[in-house]
């Protein structure tokens, strides 16, 4: 069904795979267009309860976006931005309304660690580097300054962004970028591990818990207080909330419905 990416739903969980090892896993319109296809896919599959986004191959992630494709188009018009690629798969993480793991076990940079860092999660093998090297060939992160200014303190993002070095998963993990580090060897039971814990948990408290966290964003304190609470009352009417107290009271495994 696609030629860029791998797509793969079992278990309760969506793994979606950049596949193009021979370009690092450069962002092309194409995959980008397939990404957010698949994104949907996992959307409405009423099983799929987590994704987790991953790279073919150990060498990268993602390298960021196809310059070559890029320098062949040029740039969309001022008018277009809202239709270009980057600009959907970018502004579509908060919409997906299921938990998303990105799983690196190669590097991330440019608009690669943009795309790690508009994941929920980032679960990282211990020797990956990431980084914003736009700056050393005259450019800047425009792509993905957004994301990772959500994500990391001034201080940090300057640093990232002036210097256009490498860091390690560990220095991502202490300044906001990574979740987890972990040791190559044991990533995928990691990933696994991770997954199918937030996957046993309740799809409509996940998606409502997570469409709450974005839709506050921003807002002045009063209006988030007044949202969440209008929220935690919907949501504590609903059957899965009920079957979660009882199952609770009772001592037993909840088996949530999604209703």
């Amino acid at each position: 069904m696609y030629e860029t990416i791998l797509y793969e739903a079992a278990d309760r969980i969506a793994r979606i795979t950049l596949n193009r090892p021979e370009a690092r896993n450069a962002l092309s319109d194409q995959m980008i267009d397939e990404l957010l296809d698949a994104f949907e896919r996992a959307k409405a599959d009423p099983e799929v309860r987590v994704i987790v986004l991953t790279g073919a191959g150990d060498r990268a992630f993602c390298a960021g976006a196809d310059l070559g494709g890029l320098g062949e188009k040029g740039l969309a018009a001022p008018e277009a931005i809202r239709e270009s690629a980057p600009f959907r798969l970018f502004t579509a993480f908060p919409r997906l309304g299921k938990p998303v793991i990105a799983r690196l076990a190669g590097h991330a940079v440019a608009g690669g660690l943009g795309l790690a860092a508009a994941c929920d999660l980032v679960i990282a093998a211990d020797d990956v580097k990431l980084g914003t090297p736009e700056v050393n060939v005259g450019l800047w992160p425009m792509m993905i300054m957004a994301i990772i200014n959500r994500n990391v303190a001034p201080k940090h993002a300057f640093k990232l962004y002036y210097t256009g070095s490498r860091i390690t998963a560990a220095e991502g993990r202490d300044i906001g970028l990574v979740t987890e580090v972990v040791p190559r060897a044991d990533l995928d039971a990691r990933v696994d591990e991770l997954a199918g814990v937030i996957a046993s948990k309740s799809p409509l408290g996940l998606r409502r818990g997570r469409d709450a966290f974005f839709a506050i964003e921003g807002r002045p304190l009063e209006d988030q207080v007044a949202h969440l609470l209008g929220e935690l009352v919907e949501l504590a009417a609903t059957e899965d909330a009920k079957e979660g107290i009882a199952a609770f009271l009772e001592n037993r495994r909840p088996e949530f419905k999604g209703r």
